[in-house]
């Protein structure tokens, strides 16, 4: 916190309001998160009645701040890697922070205006379709037409898991729903509860039922606060070059950058490929201006954001190599390709607490339209205690494993997809109103969320100039 305090102190007034305002934003984004999409962690222990709503939405709110604290920074550098190559190379350039201040618009706006009718769609959606708006509107921008400006590659990883990821939910829920009733024939698990509201679950569903929305709620956290932390890193890093461009963090950065440089010439060298020529140039200059650094402070203010911008090249220009290079090798490289991206690819302790409080404190405001769509206009009847939990635990499987591999989810498709499986299975019947309301708005938040931040980034551009 007090790189930033100091970074901040030095920006002049103009720039200062610009940087409060996109942190107010990122912030925001993660706020509007928790409410919109923990509230499908919720749904079911309240409408089984196993909490009632406040102790329900603070417990989850709390796993929710466990879980980006626990979750690690993978995910949130699989979304950066989406944006332009060009704009995160220059990500101290002003068209950076035009870049970041349009899809957080576009994200957080069609967020608030899809929970406000009460409709379940992904935030993991909206934000990537606001990226990838983003990179198509630079690509025509710059020139280089629609496909160069987006990272396809990495877009079709995370749109495959995006949409694999609701029929898993609805298929296993599915599955899991009929298991149970072969294994646990306890009439009623699977029937609605009874409308008096003192009748509670038996003792051991209410402990599943507790446990997996305790499982969903730091799943969620893990995945999506991810999400949020890489957009504030590139506010932090497009405004505050000097503080954020590389890790400052400990004494030694520099000796482990040289380190880990030094390793990965090595392993480059003793293959050599043509096709790496331009990787060893540029671990070259990394080394030049690493010197005989101990720590990463040492690095003069201006050459900060270049031998960022080094690092980051060679890190990618070996990961575009690596479909013609053979896998023993790749793999040899692994290690000091990972120490090395260290240096770039961090996130400070103070913006890891402060997502997981805005989550947090998202979960415990605004869930009501949500958990409502969820619980009862999916299917035609009240949500089984049996039907909640196989619900669940398929969801905090399916997250947990996206987390393992580091791939962006959606807690709302998999959940809301796994609810309309149990409906099916159960033979409880599915509103076909909602279904075709939600089915729109996952089909819409792609385009919706594209042109909106293609448009706001062509028109803060054009401001610019």
């Amino acid at each position: 916190m007090t790189d930033f305090l100091d970074a901040f102190g030095r920006l002049d007034a103009q720039s200062a309001v610009v940087l409060a305002f996109a942190l107010a934003i990122a912030f925001g984004f993660e706020v509007v998160n928790g409410f919109h999409d923990t509230a499908n962690a919720v749904t079911t222990v309240i409408y089984t009645r196993t909490l009632k709503a406040t102790p329900a939405v603070l417990f989850s709110g709390v796993c929710n701040f466990l879980g980006v604290l626990l979750g690690g920074t993978t995910i949130a550098f699989s979304i950066v890697h989406l944006l332009p190559v060009d704009l995160l190379i220059d990500a101290a350039s002003r068209s950076a922070v035009v870049m970041v201040l349009a899809l957080l618009v576009a994200g957080i706006s069609w967020n608030l205006l899809t929970w406000w009718f009460g409709i379940p769609v992904s935030s993991s959606h909206t934000l990537i379709g606001a990226i990838l708006g983003v990179g198509l509107a630079n690509g025509v921008m710059s020139g280089r037409g629609l496909g160069a400006g987006v990272n396809w590659e990495k877009a079709g990883e995370v749109g495959l898991a995006l949409l694999i990821s609701p029929a898993i939910g609805f298929l296993a829920a599915a599955a899991l729903l009929l298991a149970a009733k072969r294994a646990v024939p306890d009439p009623e698990l699977y029937v609605p509860p009874p409308e008096d509201p003192s009748v509670r679950p038996p003792r051991w569903i209410r402990a599943t039922l507790l446990a997996t929305c305790g499982g969903v709620s730091l799943a969620h956290g893990s995945n999506d606060g991810q999400k949020g932390m890489g957009l504030i890193m590139l506010v932090l890093i497009g405004l505050l070059p000097t503080g954020f461009a590389l890790n400052l963090d400990g004494a030694s950065g520099a000796v482990h950058a040289r380190d880990a440089a030094t390793e990965l010439r090595a392993a480059l060298l003793a293959d050599p490929s043509p096709i790496h020529r331009a990787e060893i140039a540029r671990i070259d200059e990394v080394l030049d201006r690493l010197g005989s650094k101990t720590s990463l402070r040492e690095v003069p203010h201006d050459d900060r954001i270049a031998l960022r911008n080094l690092i980051y090249q060679v890190d990618r220009g070996l990961e575009r190599d690596r479909d013609v290079v053979p896998e023993g090798r790749f793999a040899a490289i692994a290690a000091p390709r990972r120490q090395l991206r260290g240096a770039i690819e961090y996130v400070p302790g103070w913006v890891i607490v402060g997502v997981a409080l805005c989550l947090g404190v998202g979960t415990t405001v605004g869930y009501k339209r949500i958990v409502h769509t969820i619980a009862e206009k999916i299917g035609k009847t009240h949500l089984t205690y049996a039907q909640g939990a196989s619900a669940e635990v398929v969801a905090m499987a399916t997250i947990g494993a996206a987390d393992l591999v580091g791939l962006p989810v959606s807690t709302t498709q998999v959940l809301s997809s796994g609810v309309a499986g149990t409906m099916w299975a159960n033979r409880s019947g599915v509103q076909l109103a909602t279904a075709r309301n939600i089915a729109l708005a996952w089909l819409l938040t792609f385009p919706c969320s594209m042109l909106a931040s293609a448009g706001i980034f062509v028109c803060g551009r054009l401001a610019l100039r």
